[in-house]
């Protein structure tokens, strides 16, 4: 029992600081795309190439003055980050990155632990973020980042009935809530069992754009708007409380992207895994930095909707077409048993 907890400890602080320098290590990667897209030059000042830009900025947060407005509610002001960073960050401990190793005789799960209802935990707490958003934007006391909060509240609970729907489909044809499962159910034939290609196209793209919306990405970054609402709900925020916003939304950027790669993509299924199980770590990350690309893609080349666009691709295109991919891949298990192989 004390060497389970010991190894739990151990994955959770590797596991934490892996993921705290990705996300610092994304923003710059974010600024890096921007400046290609955009012909720039992107950061190149602080450390060869820029990259110890992102520690320049971690201390400017530190040294800056924590600003509170003077009618704030002081500890729900101070609270609303933790509440968004916090559940971004407890999302990765359930995601499968690789398949078993072996080192110093020991075999170790690359994964922080493995839950059969690992999917149910994802959904819930990607639901409780809106919580500090709402909370963020409420207790500034400030009319604009209310409005960015409600925004962000009705656009969160909008997408998220197409975000559950959308993976059903994944859940008919693997038979499990389990994401390990999941995995091994997609490998084989050399890539042609990942359920993007096996009639969950339209599945993956329902996830992936509600996914966007989800994170509050453009095009679909209605709550922050920086022409309409300053900075929505983190206009009054300042130092690390605002640094914990950005962590966030970063935090969320890798966890959804590791969660398409899980269910769509074959999670770190790829040839010669068996022989070299090490390799499955390299394909997961792999998968994970072309969903992340196509992030900060998307985010540099499409203008943002208007709210009552993205109200209306919501409840009027994207859920319908969920829940027809539902019904599709339903219709298919009922009247061909054993067709998606469960």
């Amino acid at each position: 029992m004390t060497d389970l907890f010991l190894g739990w400890i151990i994955k959770i602080v590797v596991i934490f600081g892996i993921l705290m320098t990705a996300v610092a290590y994304l923003s710059y990667m974010e600024r890096k795309v921007m400046g290609w897209i955009q012909l720039r030059v992107g950061p190149n000042r602080v450390g060869p190439h820029g990259l110890l830009q992102p520690l320049a900025d971690g201390l400017k947060f530190i040294f800056k003055e924590d600003v509170i407005p003077r009618d704030a509610n002081r500890l729900l002001f101070a609270v609303a980050p933790a509440l968004f960073l916090v559940p971004a960050l407890m999302t990765f401990i359930v995601i499968p990155y690789g398949s078993q190793v072996t080192i110093l005789g020991r075999t170790i799960n690359l994964e922080v632990t493995r839950l059969d209802v690992g999917l149910l935990y994802l959904l819930a707490l990607g639901s409780l973020s809106v919580y500090g958003i709402v909370l963020a934007g409420w207790s500034s006391n400030n009319k604009y980042s209310l409005i960015g909060s409600l925004r962000s509240s009705a656009q969160m609970i909008s997408y998220e009935l197409a975000l559950g729907l959308s993976i059903v489909g994944v859940l008919i044809q693997s038979g499990s809530l389990d994401l390990v499962r999941i995995v091994q159910a997609q490998g084989g034939w050399h890539g042609l069992k990942w359920n993007v290609f096996a009639f969950q196209e339209l599945g993956f793209v329902i996830f992936y754009i509600a996914a966007l919306a989800e994170t509050n990405r453009v095009p679909f970054d209605l709550p922050e708007a920086e022409g309409e609402l300053v900075a929505g709900y983190h206009t009054e925020y300042s130092s690390m409380k605002m640094a914990m916003f950005l962590m966030a939304e970063e935090a969320n950027v890798i966890t959804s992207s590791s969660v398409a790669v899980t269910l769509f993509f074959g999670g770190w299924m790829g040839p010669g895994v068996g022989q070299y199980p090490w390799l499955s770590l390299v394909y997961f990350l792999g998968k994970v930095f072309v969903i992340v690309f196509l992030f900060l893609w998307i985010r540099f080349t499409l203008p943002r909707f208007r709210y009552d666009q993205l109200m209306d691709f919501g409840w009027k295109i994207l859920l319908p077409a969920a829940i027809i991919n539902v019904v599709i891949t339903a219709t298919i298990a009922m009247f061909f048993p054993g067709f998606f192989g469960s």
